[in-house]
């Protein structure tokens, strides 16, 4: 077949700094697709996007043509408005878990498409495939039918969605064109979009354990996904939020779900507590419920119910014992004074290689693997006293995970107690 453009000239348009027209931008995500567009080729036009970027509506025209390659979902169906939540990744990060039931507790129903855990950010998916039965892939219909029944399901997307961004995600991580943010967030809306949540809340993360590191760019990132959400028409807020800390006091799998179900039952950290209201209540407000109350519902135990009925109707025994690590290993404070910092990242790297995360999208994971924290930046520690439990199946991890803790902890004058804000702000 006779081709409409051709790939070098693409190419070399954004090279020289130039603007690419809505078919050519849609030809080359289709020929791309097809395969009539080299790998090599679409290396080095990603190259260029990264270096010399790309205008709004060249973003724009990317993500529907990612879109467009594949199907779209369509909850009208349903009768009642639907909400959803995407993170952009963290250490400790288990939000998902409470919130897509708290927030289905008001009759907005959560349609939560999540991924597993590559590096030092955790899975969603993951962690919940550490409760006994549950099953991560649902077929359409079977989404709708939770729907419809539960008002919320975390399950895998569906190999229909955005088949263009699978394709174009995984030669971003081989080319070094990951951090190229007009990528990053038509990579991210091209599946949020597709998925058809009428409302959608990003949690962009800020910090050394963050795929964003640096604020400016998280918020350059967060206005432009902003802004692609409103181009379709989907109500888009993004939240900037804190990860220079761990969330809560779990980094891994299991322990993830054990701490969910502590906030779910009223308890937990004070930091996933908090940012799962605010989670909530952004979402509920994108979906037209702007008087409900999550914290209440936190508290007297509907959120709970939800997520029992949720775990349940994806084979999952929620009153089934969590698998735990045959091994373990403490880690202990140096010095008396107050935790200065507790560094994400190497919390995150030690997790994964304890066994909790993995390297390649095919490595297997250890369901019991982590970090069991003990203190959070404030607290005031005494030499001796346990930071942090380290937890595998396989002892002969424990040495590198502690290596990647190795200037994790800054302890410092019982004077100075760190101030940390969660939420950093909020791009609407």
């Amino acid at each position: 077949m006779s081709e409409k453009f051709d790939a070098v000239d693409i190419i070399r348009i954004k090279r020289d700094k130039g603007t690419l027209s809505p078919e050519q931008i849609s030809w080359t995500i289709d020929a791309y697709t097809r395969g009539a567009i080299a790998d090599e080729q679409m290396s080095a036009l990603n190259m260029a996007i990264l270096l010399n970027c790309m205008s709004r509506e060249e973003i724009s025209q990317w993500t529907t043509a990612m879109i467009a390659s594949g199907e779209r979902m369509d909850f009208s169906s349903l009768g009642k408005a639907t909400s959803d939540k995407h993170s952009t990744g963290g250490v400790g990060d288990k939000i998902t878990l409470p919130l897509a039931p708290l927030v289905a507790v008001f009759g907005v129903a959560v349609p939560q498409l999540s991924g597993r855990g590559l590096g030092h950010t955790g899975g969603t998916l993951d962690k919940l495939e550490s409760v006994p039965g549950w099953r991560a892939d649902l077929s359409n219909d079977q989404m709708m039918a939770q729907l419809a029944d539960v008002g919320a399901v975390i399950c895998a997307a569906g190999a229909g969605l955005a088949p263009a961004d699978k394709k174009l995600y995984a030669l971003r991580d081989v080319t070094g064109t990951v951090e190229a943010i007009p990528l990053i967030a038509s990579s991210i809306m091209s599946k949020k979009i597709a998925e058809g949540t009428g409302s959608l809340v990003l949690d962009v993360k800020v910090g050394s354990g963050a795929f964003m590191k640096d604020e400016d760019m998280a918020r350059e990132l967060a206005e432009t996904m902003v802004g692609l959400g409103k181009d379709a028409g989907v109500n888009t807020v993004a939240l900037l939020t804190n990860m220079r800390t761990p969330l809560g006091l779990t980094a891994g799998n299991a322990i993830e779900v054990e701490e969910s179900v502590e906030v779910l039952a009223g308890g937990g950290p004070q930091d996933v507590v908090e940012l799962t209201i605010r989670l909530a209540e952004e979402m509920l407000q994108a979906a037209g419920v702007p008087d409900a109350d999550p914290a209440a519902a936190l508290k007297d135990g509907r959120a709970m119910d939800v997520w029992n009925r949720m775990i349940k109707a994806q084979g999952g025994d929620p009153r089934a014992a969590l698998p735990t690590a045959k091994e373990s290993e403490v880690v202990y404070a140096a010095a008396d004074g107050v935790l200065l910092e507790l560094d994400a990242l190497a919390v995150g790297v030690a997790a994964w290689r304890l066994g909790a995360g993995r390297a390649r999208k095919e490595d297997p994971v250890q369901a019991g693997a982590g970090v069991r924290m003990h203190a959070k930046p404030g607290a005031l520690v005494r030499a001796g006293e346990p930071l942090m439990t380290l937890l595998t199946d396989t002892p002969e991890k424990f040495d590198r995970a502690k290596e990647a803790l190795a200037d994790a902890v800054v302890i410092g004058p019982e004077g100075d107690r760190p101030a940390q804000q969660l939420v950093i702000d909020r791009i609407a």
